[in-house]
């Protein structure tokens, strides 16, 4: 209830009642280091906060290279986290509508596949729909709905790495590469364009910008029984890592575990026992 949001607020009521701190807006532009040692971290806007123990980095593996002067690690393990492959980026729409008339037995999950032969990490071929409102009526207005379409992990960023937002060629391709997510919706809502009264699309360049991701990616393109996503620890002492560039993987559930262990890596035995005592009582 209440979307990924009441995810992040109870992150975040978490965080703040044991004592952490959380600066939104703090774009950080380097890692210190001193020693061989992670020491802290610098924000866009020239601020510096010190680390007592570690710095931890959730950002995308090579997100959080550019963030370390090159000479700071050994070439080699630069060059193997460089070269891990990224997931294609997405095509996302945002859509609010009136949802006056529409089917009770409405459900708030559907995927379309528009040819199985294809395959489902062909561009454009795979696209997941969720009405989140038909479960929870607080997150649209009275009488609406909103919906989240998307094409996940399949959408090819060299086909906008040379657009520039806010010009007439970037939205005119983002109409065209939206359509087929349009086309999906009207199999589960036929009149969903006379219905919407809200429409958000956002694109590879959206992800890339908002979210701070390298080439809008997904994450690392590590497949199953081939390789190992790479844990928490880092050539630099006190430079931690976590999220979907480690082990073990890309989700919401394999990134709270990533949490959670490189979590583990900081505190000793006999203090976890002592949380998990707490924390039965």
């Amino acid at each position: 209830m209440g979307g990924s949001a009441a995810l992040v607020e109870a992150l975040a009521r978490g965080i703040t009642k044991h004592g952490g701190q959380i600066k939104t807006g703090a774009h950080v532009s380097q890692i210190t280091t001193e020693a061989g040692r992670a020491t802290g971290v610098i924000l866009r806007n020239g601020e510096q906060i010190e680390a007592k123990q570690a710095v931890i980095s959730n950002a995308s593996v090579w997100d959080t290279l550019g963030l370390i002067p090159t000479e700071k690690l050994p070439k080699k393990f630069v060059q193997k986290r460089q070269s891990m492959p990224p997931c294609e980026s997405f095509m996302h729409l945002h859509v609010g509508i009136d949802a006056t008339g529409l089917p009770k037995e409405l459900a708030c999950h559907y995927i379309v596949v528009n040819d199985w032969e294809t395959g489902i990490t062909a561009p454009q071929n795979l696209i997941l729909i969720s009405i989140p409102s038909v479960l929870d009526p607080s997150l649209a207005p009275s009488g609406k709905h909103t919906l989240h379409v998307y094409t996940p992990g399949n959408e090819p960023y060299e086909l906008w790495e040379t657009l520039q937002r806010g010009t007439p060629e970037y939205a005119q391709q983002k109409c065209e590469r939206a359509e087929p997510m349009w086309a999906a919706l009207e199999r589960v809502i036929p009149d969903i364009r006379d219905r919407t009264t809200l429409n958000l699309t956002g694109t590879p360049l959206t992800h890339q910008r908002y979210l701070r991701r390298h080439r809008g990616s997904y994450g690392p393109a590590i497949k199953a029984g081939q390789s190992l996503f790479p844990g928490p620890k880092t050539p630099i002492a006190g430079l931690l890592c976590c999220g979907d560039s480690t082990f073990p993987g890309i989700g919401l559930p394999a990134v709270a575990a990533s949490g959670m262990m490189t979590a583990h890596t900081l505190v000793s035995p006999h203090q976890q026992k002592q949380s998990i005592r707490a924390l039965s009582l």
